[in-house]
């Protein structure tokens, strides 16, 4: 079940809010239940027969950290449990995520003839059991957050705004609001702008951004590269802002979908494109990973705290290829990934970034840009050649008359992404938020985003789900 669907906005949504509040406002432990069962209803929409792994992997990490504290004083049996547990945890992820990868390489380098394994891919597993293996670190860590209640830990990985698409929520960033929430008005009321800001990027700046990106790369394939100089790099700045719109218009709608419910989860974007080097963008970009990545990989490597700079590269190194690896099973999700550690090291050790200087934003633009035609290539043959015809080799010339018709048809969705890539409407409402006629004017239009994203849902336009790698 997609957020920017009727099925969600008219029907799922409206029951849960109507009996969380009207119903079971005042009762702690029944809206715990209600949100659970929602939420695994929620995911078996979509995966009927996976929630039941979902369920499992809830069950296991309870009675983990149940044995966690039980073994508080025997540091062993702890690193023991939070070892086989995250073993586990790796174990389900590596067989759905990557067992076809596997294979497909092993028969590919051996010319072996092993047959196709065809796992589908839960939606969204490698969001929920990287929240599973947070929540066994973090009891390790503090044995005080040990949840005793099966459904309170079965709500934390489950439940419905962060599920499929994140942000990835710490266990104890949301630990005491489990049982200790309090809604407001205020919240909620704030959480139904933030959603439909969201929904606003989804639906009205990604969506359409998708629609050109989709056009260029399908013209790329191993055949050959049907398309212009042009219409190559249009492609590449269309899938530049079409993830960043979607990816934070989920973020955005999942963090106010939260709020409504008394939840309070950090934040996930924050203009990455605004960015002056490449370490400032991942400080910027999906934020929730990145921590993540340091608290649980990169930290327990010894961070940056080694005593020889080969360690440090290493440390650097292994971050770089799970997160590669973590966005899905495909030989360009791991160049993507290698391309920013290269680049961070030469930051870290070479300082490029500082001597670029003034140039610097564009210097980080490029790579991310070039970053993400890897990123949404769907092998490294159309994604050498898509980057070898945005120099002119392989390209159909410099510029047709349909790179200037899709240009002409989107101009004014061009126009508005980028400068939503920048804070001005964010400076702007802190400057003008009292400002009586400015209030009004702006809930004009949070109704006008909504409605209009509405009509475009509601006319089947174009609403891809980027997520099924992930």
């Amino acid at each position: 079940m997609l957020f920017p669907s009727e099925i969600f906005i008219f029907l799922f949504l409206p029951i849960v809010v109507l009996v969380y509040y009207l119903f079971l406002r005042n009762k702690k432990f029944a809206k715990n239940v209600f949100l659970l069962i929602v939420s695994l209803l929620f995911y078996a929409y979509g995966e009927p027969v996976y929630v039941f792994l979902m369920m499992l992997v809830i069950v296991i990490h309870y009675f983990s950290g149940l044995l966690l504290k039980k073994h508080s004083h025997e540091n062993s049996k702890q690193k023991l449990i939070v070892f086989v547990t995250v073993f586990i945890d790796v174990l389900i992820l590596g067989y759905f995520k990557y067992a076809n990868f596997i294979v497909d390489n092993i028969n590919a380098i051996f010319h072996l003839g092993l047959p196709d394994l065809n796992i589908a891919l839960p939606i969204g597993i490698s969001f929920f059991t990287f929240q599973a293996i947070s929540y066994v670190v973090d009891v390790y860590r503090d044995k005080e957050i040990t949840q005793t209640n099966l459904l309170n830990i079965g709500l934390y990985i489950s439940f419905f705004p962060q599920l499929i698409a994140g942000p990835i929520i710490r266990y104890k960033t949301i630990a005491k609001e489990i049982n200790e929430r309090k809604e407001t008005w205020k919240d909620f009321s704030l959480g139904i702008n933030r959603f439909i800001i969201g929904l606003g990027k989804k639906v009205l700046l990604a969506n359409q951004f998708g629609v050109v990106a989709d056009a260029v790369f399908n013209g790329v394939g191993a055949d050959g590269n049907t398309n212009t100089v042009l219409f190559l790099w249009l492609g590449a700045i269309s899938y530049t802002l079409q993830i960043f719109f979607d990816f934070a218009g989920y973020s955005d709608m999942a963090i106010g979908l939260g709020k409504m419910f008394g939840f309070h989860f950090d934040e996930n974007f924050n203009y990455p494109y605004i960015s002056k080097s490449i370490s400032e963008f991942w400080r910027r970009w999906h934020i929730s990973l990145q921590t993540w990545f340091r608290d649980y990989v990169y930290i327990p490597l010894g961070g940056s705290r080694v005593k020889s700079r080969a360690r440090l590269i290493f440390n650097i190194f292994a971050v770089w290829f799970l997160t590669g690896l973590w966005h899905g099973a495909n030989w360009t999700f791991i160049v993507w990934g290698m391309m920013y550690f290269i680049l961070l090291i030469l930051e870290r050790f070479g300082h490029i970034d500082k001597k670029i200087g003034k140039y610097n934003h564009l210097y980080v633009m490029f790579f991310v840009m070039i970053g993400w035609v890897f990123f949404r290539s769907e092998s490294l043959t159309q994604a050498f050649s898509y980057l070898a015809g945005m120099i002119g080799i392989g390209a159909q010339g410099i510029v047709d008359w349909g790179t200037i018709e899709y240009i002409q048809r989107y101009f004014i969705y061009y126009v508005v992404g980028v400068l939503c890539c920048f804070p001005y409407l964010k400076r702007a409402d802190k400057v003008l938020n009292k400002n009586l006629i400015y209030n009004l004017l702006y809930i004009g239009g949070m109704v006008a985003i909504f409605l209009v994203s509405i009509m475009f849902i509601f006319s089947n336009a174009y609403n891809p789900f980027i997520y099924f790698n992930f």
